[in-house]
């Protein structure tokens, strides 16, 4: 088993989702979270944390983290010599993504509410990988900022897959299908 299939088998769907969906949780599609935001579409997901290749001790930002799934995901690939931060902008999804992650034993993953009209967490940059989970648009010049060397982001931008990958001062930028996200603010 490769290391995002073992990371979707050691994390269930079920644990991050709202009571009334858990039954839903084998779902391929977004399911509803509250406040108007989603967990995303599991072969969504699967296909970000492919193009994103997070390795064992990367330091991982995880951009919407609203449920705290895609954040246990990521500490599951980080392994504990890694760390992963998770930010969410609407405050009590942050607070119920970080109760639900406190529930893996993930002790190197946090999430913590986003600071209003910052994209991503300057003060804790760079990151080795970084996943956004949210429609901008564009690529945000703070996340590239953000961004260390051989870096990779994944984002969805003008509902297009990109990827980011920085390498010996060189970015390259390319695209991977059709997806539609919640907007990123």
């Amino acid at each position: 088993m490769d290391a995002v299939a073992a990371a979707f088998d050691s994390v269930p769907r079920a644990d991050f989702l709202p009571r009334g969906w858990r039954r839903s949780a084998s779902y391929d599609g977004p399911i509803p979270i509250g406040a108007g935001q989603t967990n995303s579409q599991p072969r969504t997901v699967e296909a970000m944390l492919r193009l994103l290749e997070v390795r064992p001790g990367d330091r991982v930002l995880d951009v919407g983290s609203g449920s705290g799934w895609t954040t246990a995901l990521l500490a599951h690939l980080t392994g504990p010599d890694g760390s992963v931060l998770g930010v969410e902008l609407v405050p009590e999804l942050a607070t119920w993504g970080a109760s639900n992650l406190a529930g893996t034993g993930f002790g190197w993953a946090t999430i913590r509410a986003a600071t209003p009209g910052v994209v991503g967490a300057t003060e804790a940059s760079p990151f080795d990988r970084i996943l956004v989970s949210a429609d901008g648009g564009t690529v945000p010049q703070a996340l590239m900022d953000q961004l260390g060397e051989e870096g990779r982001m994944v984002l969805p931008a003008a509902g297009r897959m990109v990827l980011v990958a920085r390498s010996g001062g060189q970015v390259a930028t390319t695209t991977h299908g059709h997806y539609r996200f919640v907007p990123l603010r």
